[in-house]
């Protein structure tokens, strides 16, 4: 088989979307098909180069040759990608810098409108859907991706129910993960119980001023509790006491992380399938997460994790302390949690994948629109 995955910009910096992309190109490569990679440098489909204003235009033209000449838009800094997988940087998504293919995989909303314009050459049409994606985009045209002639794939079982709500039929096919990058090297029983760790990010969807204000109520409880940050921006300023931030740590310096912690915080508002606490379980952490659909795949109350309310603090603080001084209770969730998250490996998640793929060359192929704009509205 002949495929292409789109990828809506340079994956220079760790994201989760971009490595669940590069992982079944790798198993796909592996498994002897032709795999493409394109990135693109204009991210939308009405937004051609000369549209746009003068400073904006030099600035996209200059990224792009900056890019094309370093190959920094590579992600090899934090991940590492088959040497048989073709990695391209591209203009845009336009049709002409699309290789023909088989199968055409758009793995973002903007890169579903670019797979609607293209013709039947590149290949038949999949969309793998990672999360709701009205975060990053006009909710109509987000959405309207969604209802779209394009065979849809979904990460997690709550975009699975939205795809149904939708009237649309989805394939659900749930993340992988690398056991071989992240595993128990500390015990779980031998780390401090008051050692926390969280992924920090700018976006506030993401929940960390939550996060920090749930460490802050723990720590009134628990005076040596400490917590670590790690994330690809740098330290936001005036972070309280006990807090220690970590810029783009390397995998092994995350490794370490993971396995020096006791309990991995999660205190997102909505996340698709969220890759940092099913890290943290592979290493041996108990979980206190917030109850959204991007945690209910490993994240099962009172069983693999203590589950709170978005954009409750206290109640994220009050889970934190539990766990802190609860010894039996935060050892039992970190074993199950540990046994549960094995199931998730790419092998699986590769051969369903691939399964479906191979499936969609007996199937006739669905119909598809003449014009992107006929999807946005």
């Amino acid at each position: 088989m002949r495929v292409t995955l789109l990828v809506p910009m340079a994956a220079h910096r760790p994201a989760g979307g971009f490595k669940v992309t590069y992982e079944y190109g790798n198993y796909l490569a592996a498994r002897g098909h032709q795999v493409n990679v394109v990135h693109g440098n204009l991210l939308y489909v009405d937004k051609p180069l000369l549209s746009l204003p003068p400073k904006e235009m030099v600035k996209k033209a200059w990224n792009y040759w900056k890019l094309k000449l370093t190959g920094g838009y590579r992600p090899d800094s934090w991940f590492t990608v088959g040497q048989t997988v073709r990695m391209m940087w591209a203009p845009s998504l336009a049709a002409k810098y699309i290789p023909d293919a088989d199968f055409v995989i758009a793995t973002a909303w903007e890169t579903a409108e670019w797979a609607l314009t293209y013709p039947a050459s590149k290949g038949r049409l999949f969309y793998l859907i990672q999360h709701l994606e009205t975060w990053s985009g006009p909710e109509a045209r987000v959405m309207a991706t969604w209802k779209a002639p394009l065979e849809k794939i979904v990460i997690a079982p709550w975009l699975q129910r939205i795809a149904a709500g939708l009237g649309e039929r989805s394939t659900l096919i749930a993340n992988g993960l690398d056991f071989s990058r992240f595993e128990i090297v500390t015990p779980p029983e031998d780390r401090d119980p008051a050692r926390l760790l969280m992924l920090y990010h700018f976006v506030e969807w993401k929940g960390s001023g939550e996060g920090l204000a749930a460490f802050e109520l723990a720590k009134k409880a628990v005076p040596g509790l400490k917590i670590d940050l790690f994330g690809i921006d740098v330290a936001p300023p005036g972070l309280p006491e006990g807090v220690t931030y970590y810029h783009q740590p390397s995998p092994q310096r995350l490794k370490e992380l993971y396995n020096s912690a006791a309990i991995f915080i999660s205190p997102a508002w909505a996340e698709g399938w969220a890759l940092p606490p099913a890290e943290a379980l592979q290493s041996g952490c108990a979980l206190a997460v917030t109850d959204i659909g991007g945690h209910e795949a490993y994240a099962k109350h009172g069983e693999t994790a203590l589950l709170s309310p978005i954009k409750d603090p206290a109640a994220l603080a009050a889970n934190i302390v539990r766990l802190v001084e609860d010894r039996e209770l935060r050892l039992r969730l970190a074993r199950q949690g540990n046994a549960l998250i094995r199931q998730f490996t790419w092998e699986r998640a590769g051969a369903a994948m691939e399964r479906l793929l191979l499936d969609a060359f007996e199937q006739p192929e669905a119909a598809k629109p003449e014009l992107a704009a006929a999807v946005r509205g």
